[in-house]
């Protein structure tokens, strides 16, 4: 796969032309709203601090946490989200985040955040249109990450690196997306696979036969998937 081939990809995903349309109309409501132009700039910059943050609590803390399979009623959001996407990290079709999910929760995180810091909507509004913004980026970053594309450029190569280990070695670490400064902030960062033994649970996050048993719902809803067996190495170009 070519650069070009992978921004086709890209751009073409439906996700996409949402977080692009809604960073627009909050960009555009922003501008046009702002009495003091300082205050949405300063939701923008918060926005742009806490995003890597959140990402990783969010990452670390509910996608790979084991209470949403444990209830039906979430078994099916923790299945899409981020269980299908550890059984077979190269599916184009789980690869994004479904937008019904991942919209509702940055709009829930950054419209408070905007408002409380720029000082109403147009600050709420300035924090959603960097919200999608660099969302869309850790999009393109997981593309690059998944999809069967060797980077030229050295910091893609390791960050490649560095979040194909989180999906083929130990899951419990390597949250990062773009940066990993927030993984060594907590501990959580490797290098190598050397540094780490193998986890047993990298490729179903826990979610094992004796698990399924006591909550099946994912499993049903799998199909009866045979979640111990070891994950494909897939395509690492």
């Amino acid at each position: 796969m070519t650069l070009r081939d992978l921004v086709a990809a890209y751009a073409s995903h439906p996700a996409i032309h949402l977080y692009v349309l809604l960073a627009l109309g909050g960009g555009v409501y922003a501008v046009r709203e702002a009495h003091a132009p300082w205050r949405p700039l300063a939701a923008v910059l918060v926005t742009m601090l806490a995003y890597p943050l959140t990402w990783y609590a969010l990452h670390r803390f509910i996608l790979h946490g084991r209470f949403l399979y444990r209830w039906r009623m979430t078994s099916a959001l923790w299945k899409r989200i981020h269980f299908d996407h550890h059984q077979d990290p190269h599916r184009m079709d789980v690869l994004f985040g479904s937008p019904l999910n991942t919209a509702p929760t940055i709009l829930a995180i950054l419209v408070p955040l905007g408002w409380l810091v720029g000082g109403g909507p147009p600050g709420a509004a300035a924090a959603v249109c960097a919200g999608f913004v660099i969302t869309c980026i850790y999009e393109f970053c997981h593309c690059v990450q998944h999809l069967n594309f060797k980077p030229r450029n050295r910091l893609w190569r390791r960050m490649k690196e560095l979040h194909l280990a989180h999906h083929f070695h130990d899951e419990e670490g390597n949250y990062g997306i773009t940066s990993f400064a927030i993984d060594r902030l907590f501990g959580t960062y490797y290098g190598s696979a050397r540094e780490r033994r193998r986890s047993p649970h990298v490729f179903n996050l826990g979610y094992d036969r004796s698990e399924a048993q006591r909550y099946p719902w994912v499993a049903e809803l799998s199909g009866g998937l045979p979640l111990d067996r070891p994950p494909r190495p897939g395509r690492r170009a």
